[in-house]
């Protein structure tokens, strides 16, 4: 599932068509347009210019402007990649994948949104409250919060630490993978009350997000690298690749999660 470093990356991608005319937009499956038909979203969006990419937790914000160089504009395209999205940029005579939905022509190449299971989509936003009404809900960016916000906003309601992490109402971005990342590097099981946290665990653990997400920002994914935990979740063997002991398996929140009992004890 795309996390706040994925995002990032598709960022990086959709910034290959900054500054670039929209010749045209092909929806080739209007399933993952949301409050806005096929006709209406080309119509809005062919022959305008797509500025400087944003990003807020797991949502990119594509502005639009009439112009080159111009300051960013409405209307937004917003796009969320729920479980299986991504952002390609592909040259013209590349083929289409069987699960490119729509797709930007520029004159350079195309920006792709490939989704395999359309559990979000793409948004079309022609008013400021429109955007603002889109991400009501999410909490500050998890990779631009600081450490005293951070606390405040973790330690607010008495529940299991990982759900809280995860809850984008309290921090925008993280995900499963990521989740389980920083509460290793901290040594905090993912099961501890959010009450219980010390105010050097919750310096701690803000730490570690910060260098986590600096790290996978620059590989635009959490790496599966032999020092990373994420590198080790689909061994038959798992390992804590820091002290070596059996990692432990487990649904907390209702996800799948992974921790070591020695390095994160209680």
């Amino acid at each position: 599932m795309p996390e706040l470093p994925d995002v990032e990356g598709f960022r990086r991608v959709a910034r290959q068509a900054t500054n670039h005319q929209v010749r045209d937009v092909r929806v080739h499956d209007e399933q993952v347009l949301r409050g806005i038909s096929s006709d209406s979203f080309q119509r809005a969006v062919r022959r305008r210019y797509f500025a400087e990419p944003q990003r807020h937790g797991k949502w990119l914000l594509m502005p639009t402007t009439g112009a080159a160089n111009a300051a960013a504009a409405l209307p937004v395209v917003l796009l969320h990649f729920g479980m299986t999205g991504s952002l390609q940029w592909c040259p013209h005579d590349a083929e289409l994948h069987q699960h490119d939905r729509v797709v930007f022509d520029f004159a350079t190449g195309e920006l792709r949104y490939r989704d395999m299971r359309k559990l979000t989509g793409i948004h079309l936003a022609r008013e400021q409250e429109e955007v603002d009404d889109l991400l009501a809900e999410l909490g500050p960016d998890a990779q631009q919060i600081e450490a005293a916000e951070f606390g405040k906003r973790l330690t607010r309601t008495r529940r299991r630490l990982k759900p809280a992490l995860m809850d984008q109402s309290v921090l925008a971005g993280l995900g499963n993978l990521s989740a389980d990342e920083i509460l290793w590097r901290a040594r905090i099981p993912p099961h501890r009350s959010t009450t219980e946290l010390t105010a050097d665990e919750l310096d701690q653990l803000h730490r570690e997000m910060r260098t986590m997400l600096r790290e996978s920002v620059r590989a635009g994914r959490i790496p599966d690298g032999a020092s990373w935990l994420t590198g080790h979740r689909d061994e038959p063997d798992r390992r804590c690749p820091r002290c070596s002991t059996a990692l432990r398996r487990a649904r907390v929140g209702g996800r799948s999660t992974l921790w070591c009992p020695t390095c994160q004890p209680g």
